[in-house]
Parts: C-alpha cells; sequence; structure tokens
C-alpha cells in the first residue's frame, strides 16, 4: 500500500515540533543577547543559522526514514520520529562554554569558534557512540529506557511550561483548555479544526488583545516581518578555537552523552507506540545533523525528541517533520525566525508541551510491565533534583547571588541537590536498571548496573559535584564526594553479588 505521509494530524504534530524548537530559538537568543553579551548580529547570522541548519538535516533524514520504515512494514500509520535543538545543552553550553569562553577571550568571534569546535567534537563523539546503541537497547528492559524520559516529559518539558501557563492565566488556561479537550480527551472541535492550531492562535489573540486594551503588562511587537540573508555554509572555522575547546569538553561531553541515551529511549518509546526504527540510523542521525551544525556555525546540538507517541496521538505521519525542517531550516536562514520569536507568547505554546509530557509519562507506565512501575517512579528522583537545581541557580541569580554565599543547612542542600542532579539521564536509568532488575530476580545483574554505576561516579558521568556536571579523572578531583558515592556503589553492587550466592532465588521473567 502506498504510504499516506501527510494528513490532517499533521497539523496538530507540526505545530507542536516546530513550536517547541522556535522556544528553544527564542532561549538561545535571549541567553547570547541578553545575558552573556555576544551581539545581534553574530547570534542571528552565525550561531542562529548553522543551529537551525542541524535541525533540517536531522529532520529531512528522520522524514526517509519513516518512508522507508512504511515502505518494509506496508503500513500507513508511521509517524516519524522527531528530531530538535536539545534544551538541557542550551543553557549548559551557553553557561558553560559560550559565556565561559566570551570572558576568557573578550572576542566574541573567538568564543564562537570555540563554541563550534565543542560542537563539531560532541557530533564525532556521538557519531561514534552510535554503534553501540543496538546493543544498549537489547541489554536493558524497557522500564529502564522509558522511565528516564518519562521524568524528563513530565518535570522538565511540562512542569517549566506550566510555571509561563499560571504566569499568564487567562491566555495560558484557556489554550491548555483546548488542548486538554482535543488532543488528550479527542473531543473533536468543529468543523474538525486542529486542535494545537486552535490552541495557539487562540492563546496569541488573547494575549495581544489583553496588552492592546491595558490589561496585562504588553512590551508590543519589536521584530517586524523580514528577511536576512545568512547561509550557513560548511567551513574550517571551527580550527581556529580547537585548541581552547578541549578546556570546555568535560563540560559539554555529558550532554552528548545524555543525547546518546536518550536516543535509545526514545527508539524504545517509538518502538512501544508501534514504530520499529533501527538505534543505530536513529544515533548517527543525531550524530550528523550536530556535526553539520558544528561545521556551519552552530554552537547547540540537536537531539531525537522526546515526543513520539504524542506525535502519533496527534495523528502525525512523516508531513510534520518535513515541515519542521523547512521552516526551521530556512528560518534561520532568512531570519524570519525573530519575528515569530515575538509574535507567539509563551503561555500560549506552553499547553502544548504539556500535552507532550504527559503522554510520554503515560506511555511509559503503560508500555512497561506492571510490576517494573517502581522502577519508572524511581528514574523520577534525579530528574526531580535537576529540576530544583535549575529553580535554585535562577533564584540565586535573581538575588545576584552565588552558591559560595550560602552556608550550613542551605549549602548542604543545595551541594546535594546538584550532586542528585549531575548526570540525571543516566544516573536515572542506571537506578531503574538496578531495580527492574531486582524485581525480576537477577541480582547479577543489578549488582553490574551498581557497579556501572560506582565506574560512572568516579569520572563525572553522575553524580560530578561540579556545576555544570563537568567530567574529570578521579585522581583531579579534591572533593571526596565522587570517591565516597562510588565507594557506596560498589558496596551495593557487592552485597547483591553475596545475595545471589548465598540465597539464590528464581529469576522472573
Amino acid at each position: 500500500m502506498r504510504y499516506r505521509w501527510a494528513r490532517r494530524g499533521d497539523i496538530n504534530a507540526f505545530f507542536g515540533l516546530v513550536l517547541d524548537n522556535i522556544t528553544n530559538l527564542v532561549i538561545l537568543a535571549a541567553l547570547l543577547t541578553g545575558v552573556l553579551g555576544f551581539s545581534r548580529e553574530i547570534v542571528l547570522r552565525k550561531m542562529i543559522p548553522g543551529t537551525a541548519l542541524g535541525v533540517l538535516i536531522g529532520d529531512l533524514i528522520y522524514t526517509w526514514m519513516a518512508f522507508r520504515l512504511a515502505k518494509r512494514t506496508g503500513r500507513q500509520d508511521v509517524t516519524a520520529m522527531p528530531l530538535g535543538i536539545d534544551t538541557p545543552s542550551l543553557f549548559g553550553l551557553a553557561f558553560g562554554v559560550l559565556g565561559p569562553a566570551l570572558l576568557v577571550t573578550g572576542d566574541e568571534v573567538a568564543a564562537w569558534r570555540i563554541g563550534m569546535a565543542v560542537l563539531v567534537v560532541m557530533g564525532v563523539a556521538k557519531t561514534a557512540a552510535a554503534f553501540a546503541g543496538p546493543a544498549i537497547r537489547r541489554a536493558l528492559p524497557r522500564a529502564a529506557l522509558l522511565g528516564p524520559i518519562a521524568a524528563v516529559a513530565l518535570l522538565l518539558i511540562a512542569f517549566l511550561p506550566a510555571l509561563k501557563v499560571f504566569a499568564m492565566p487567562v491566555v495560558g488556561l484557556m489554550a491548555l483548555g483546548v488542548i486538554l479537550v482535543t488532543l488528550v480527551a479527542s473531543i473533536p472541535l468543529p468543523w474538525h479544526l486542529p486542535g494545537a492550531l486552535v490552541a495557539v492562535a487562540l492563546g496569541t489573540a488573547l494575549y495581544h488583545g489583553m496588552g492592546l486594551f491595558g490589561l496585562i503588562e504588553y512590551p508590543g511587537l519589536h521584530a517586524k516581518p523580514g528577511f536576512i540573508l545568512a547561509v550557513p555554509w560548511p567551513s574550517l572555522r571551527f580550527l581556529g578555537g580547537l585548541e581552547q575547546a578541549w578546556a570546555y569538553l568535560p563540560i559539554a561531553i555529558p550532554f552528548g552523552l545524555a543525547t546518546v541515551i536518550g536516543g535509545i529511549d526514545n527508539t524504545e518509546s517509538a518502538a512501544a507506540a508501534g514504530d520499529e526504527y533501527p538505534v543505530r540510523g536513529i544515533l548517527l542521525t543525531e550524530g550528523v545533523a550536530t556535526l553539520v551544525a558544528g561545521l556551519c556555525g552552530g554552537v547547540i546540538q540537536t537531539t531525537p525528541y522526546i515526543g513520539h507517541p504524542a506525535y502519533k496521538a496527534m495523528g502525525g505521519r512523516a508531513a510534520y517533520t518535513f515541515a519542521t525542517a523547512l521552516f526551521i531550516g530556512l528560518g534561520g536562514i532568512f531570519g524570519y525566525l525573530d519575528f515569530f520569536v515575538d509574535l507567539l507568547p509563551e503561555a500560549a505554546l506552553g499547553p502544548i508541551l504539556i500535552f507532550i509530557g504527559l503522554q510520554i509519562t503515560a506511555q511509559a507506565f503503560l508500555a512497561s510491565p506492571p510490576h517494573h512501575a517502581p522502577a519508572v517512579a524511581l528514574s523520577f528522583l534525579p530528574v526531580i533534583a535537576n529540576l530544583v537545581a535549575i529553580q535554585m541557580d535562577g533564584l540565586l541569580r535573581g538575588l545576584h547571588l552565588s552558591p559560595e554565599t550560602l552556608t550550613g543547612a542551605a549549602r548542604a542542600t543545595y551541594d546535594g541537590v546538584l550532586v542528585l542532579g549531575n548526570g540525571f539521564i543516566f544516573s536515572a536509568f542506571l537506578w531503574a536498571g538496578v531495580l527492574v532488575f531486582l524485581l525480576d530476580r537477577r541480582l547479577i545483574a543489578a549488582a553490574l548496573m551498581a557497579g556501572l554505576s560506582a565506574l560512572a561516579t568516579l569520572f563525572g558521568m553522575i553524580h560530578s559535584p561540579f556545576p555544570g556536571g563537568a567530567l574529570f579523572f578521579p585522581w583531579q578531583v579534591a572533593s571526596s564526594i565522587p570517591l565516597t558515592i562510588a565507594s557506596a556503589y560498589a558496596l551495593l553492587a557487592l552485597m547483591f553479588f553475596l545475595l545471589a550466592w548465598i540465597s539464590p532465588v528464581r529469576e522472573n521473567g
């Protein structure tokens, strides 16, 4: 049968994916120009176009993969895997690489080249890691793979936009109501209007209408529709920042590894929804897209998005990723994204992300064996710590304070949250894996996962004591925290081994 790759549901899915990417580009531009001090010229004409090109390349490849899967399976309901700008590394690379590089060099062009070099190295590392993806997916249970992305979906993708909704409740709750009616409860609107489109249009109209009547604080529209041509050609300009880039890799590489683990999780999520993509192809695509973005001036990596089941529930096929690729990629090149950033209020966009978070969280519990539900729940704890750390850092910046100014119980709480939250995707995955193996009475496998946790701790892949979650060698760290936590994991592994030897139990499943 011929693949019906464009359906009505692609309209909803397109708005969900494209608005998610636009939101990230808005945040990126605001951080780089308003907080870190880069000029609009270099951000809008160099960094944004290259970053958007990564989205263009990745989503086009994922569109092609959907056609390929539909042809191989003979199914018409194949939904393409979504790809976009990685949110965690957006903040991590902005504050951990680009900002410090600008302070050190005093030259925004030099800092930009350092950012390019870091992204190129990340792309190479992710491409190489893609070849281990299939083996990791085969070795691990579904709950260990779906739990971490459910935690990220609910606590980062859904919760943070919910704050924007309640910052402007009339706009946000009206848009959320439309999303809950149409996409969650599947109640059709008159004339079968797309729910995501109506939600955004209603929220945007309320925002500008209330603003014009003086009912809310309203900055007005500053950006005007227009075009600036900024074609992101590949170049070797990153070589000028390569020597200095190595100092920032301990901060950047964990974000790259997190998207590799996330890509494996997302492939499992798509399989649970009915679309079995090759994990190596999914990971290679994100690695290549990140590499191309870096070569063309980009500074933020791309990643498979958590949300495939949500886009499938919307009725999306492959047209939504194709349209997103063109809209974001061409928007970066021609500069019209700036206008949409100014036009669309965050309170109207947030409800779509809330829906995606709800859909992914529900899938993690429903698609895993019922007795693995505690493992899915356990994986939420490191992500909660990361969420709290984000809010604490924002509060401290707002008060013009640094963590070093905290003392006593306040400093102990901050350090505990920081250590638990650093490497949260990897630690959530490891914690869920340990508990799944225990629930299945596989004590030796649980011991191996605990041992892997100890090894990861020694190098800062999880529980790094440094802000930003920087990697390190064990002998380079003055803090006793990594060794203490690694020792605890090692003792846990030993206990599981002894239990398996002293009191053998029958394996479940």
